[in-house]
């Protein structure tokens, strides 16, 4: 196996990804889960659902930086149930797997020979046609995607006890 040099890139986006990953957990502190999966505002989305989405989500991406399309058809799971805290599941559960994937997806850059290794992405109406994602590109989606369900989770914390993540 060949030996992959961390890199100051590779530790940057590691870390910043990680920064907001402990953003969106902070929101679910000292949560029942009936809070963490209570709406308190007209959209439909928790700070539990938030959570599961977003795991959910960066798994699907790094299997699509090791498999492609094929690689995140197969780790997409259940799309529709993504939001929502299912019979059985809990926020402990849904913190776990979060913590999972995050080990997983720094696992896999860690040992990635290439971030400019890319894939044409799937087809769907939201990406454009023919484009192609390097694992660069899919961390830095990931972030983003990470930091803006930070918001959505802090804004209903706040409006669930007073609670707020940063201020």
């Amino acid at each position: 196996m060949t030996t992959v040099q961390i890199t100051r890139e590779r530790q940057d986006l590691l870390e910043t990804l990680d920064k907001h990953r402990e953003f969106l957990r902070f929101t679910a502190r000292d949560l029942t889960d009936a809070q963490a999966s209570q709406r308190t505002t007209i959209s439909s989305l928790t700070i539990a659902g938030l959570i599961k989405h977003v795991a959910a989500t960066e798994h699907a991406w790094m299997q699509f930086v090791l498999g492609g399309a094929q690689g995140m058809a197969a780790g997409a799971g259940d799309y529709e149930n993504q939001f929502n805290i299912l019979p059985g599941e809990s926020l402990a559960g849904v913190l776990d797997r979060y913590a999972e994937v995050a080990r997983e997806t720094t696992d896999i850059v860690r040992n990635l020979a290439d971030l400019d290794a890319d894939h044409p992405l799937p087809e769907a109406p939201w990406f454009e046609p023919g484009a192609h994602w390097s694992a660069r590109r899919v961390l830095l989606h990931l972030i983003a995607e990470t930091s803006q369900h930070a918001g959505h989770a802090d804004i209903i914390r706040e409006s669930l006890d007073g609670a707020k993540t940063m201020g």
